[in-house]
């Protein structure tokens, strides 16, 4: 969808001036409020998210602009397609960040074993025999696919994020506590 990708790649825009707007928001509340326990907790951890988020707009932009450049075909060769569906059903989990919700926050944390499996499925499949693509689309599935993980990894932070605001917990690959 080149709609849709042109306007992954014009939002990266503003999402690079909100992570600016955040981190001054709370530099200032850092300065002029002298928060403390939760409210500190929240304040530095929405520094952190404003930064996550900027970083995942432009792993996200990488992605629209290879569908940009290839339209109307896709980036990707057929074969690889289920591949990247697996990966972006991942991904679609991170709406859990509007609404602090910490059990689907802990699932992402849990999963991101998963989302490196599939990562590593994208090299099985570039550097199989049976492969058909072309140099192009070769070269697409290794880099995508990394985005893709990439952004799963900075999903995996923010979910981390989450659990820390709302608990106070700050939880490892296994997000219940000891």
């Amino acid at each position: 969808d080149v709609e849709a990708a042109q306007t992954v790649i014009d939002g990266d825009i503003e999402i690079d001036a909100l992570e600016a707007s955040v981190v001054d928001q709370c530099v200032k509340l850092l300065a002029k409020q002298n928060p403390v326990a939760t409210d500190l907790r929240v304040v530095v951890s929405t520094m952190r998210l404003a930064t996550t988020f900027e970083r995942m707009g432009d792993l996200a932009r990488h992605i629209a602009e290879a569908a940009r450049r290839t339209y109307p075909a896709s980036p990707l060769p057929a074969e690889a397609q289920p591949l990247f569906a697996e990966m972006q059903a991942f991904l679609n989990d991170v709406a859990m960040l509007s609404d602090r919700d910490t059990k689907t926050a802990e699932q992402i944390i849990i999963n991101d074993d998963k989302l490196d499996e599939l990562h590593k499925k994208t090299f099985e499949l570039a550097q199989s025999a049976d492969w058909s693509g072309t140099n192009q689309q070769l070269i697409d599935v290794v880099l995508i696919g990394r985005f893709m993980e990439r952004l799963g990894d900075h999903a995996v932070s923010a979910a981390r994020r989450v659990v820390y605001i709302v608990s106070g917990f700050d939880p490892s690959k296994e997000p219940t506590r000891d």
